[in-house]
């Protein structure tokens, strides 16, 4: 959608997910520097699909498991300007990341219920999962911190241009807003 509403795209169809391949319910979406659009399909599907900029369908990987760049329920998904894509795999409690062709790069752990990610313009990726809390992370995947800064825990986690997230929290209907304490000078 443009910022004024309009729909440029859509891809697939509400309600028809068998006649809709490659989805069944698809949990979250990620956009590439490049334009490619990369679809979380955790509902009743284990994947992730990657599409052209233009909504040409490319490729999809994962199937149901718990290995290596299998899932159950990715749910959560980014893309970084390295084009590195991170998915949350939300019941295998771990964030796996992946190359835009689907290779798997590696896992983060020490996750409960992984739902979101977000990475800020420094790099810092902040993950949501269903302690509930939120987890900071250095770009080579190193905890730089931990919280619980809301009591309904975040389903979605988003920024600004100013360093503030914004939790959407499921249990308490709202978005709660965290604002980036700037140090004295």
């Amino acid at each position: 959608m443009t910022s004024e509403g309009k729909v440029v795209l859509t891809l697939g169809e509400r309600g028809r997910p068998a006649l809709q391949a490659p989805f069944n319910h698809p949990a979250d979406v990620a956009i590439a520097r490049n334009g490619d659009i990369y679809v979380a399909d955790g509902y009743g599907n284990s994947a992730v699909h990657r599409f052209s900029a233009e909504g040409q369908y490319l490729m999809s990987w994962g199937a149901p498991g718990t290995g290596r760049g299998q899932f159950t329920t990715p749910h959560g998904i980014w893309v970084d300007d390295e084009g590195r894509v991170f998915v949350a795999d939300r019941e295998n409690n771990r964030v796996q990341l992946f190359s835009p062709e689907g290779d798997v790069y590696g896992e983060w752990g020490d996750l409960y219920h992984p739902m979101d990610i977000y990475m800020d313009r420094g790099g810092t990726i902040y993950v949501t999962d269903q302690i509930p809390r939120i987890t900071m992370f250095s770009a080579d995947g190193r905890m730089l911190a931990r919280g619980r800064p809301a009591s309904g825990g975040a389903h979605g986690v988003w920024g600004d241009s100013r360093g503030n997230l914004y939790l959407a929290e499921v249990g308490v209907h709202q978005v709660t807003k965290l604002c980036r304490r700037v140090p004295n000078g």
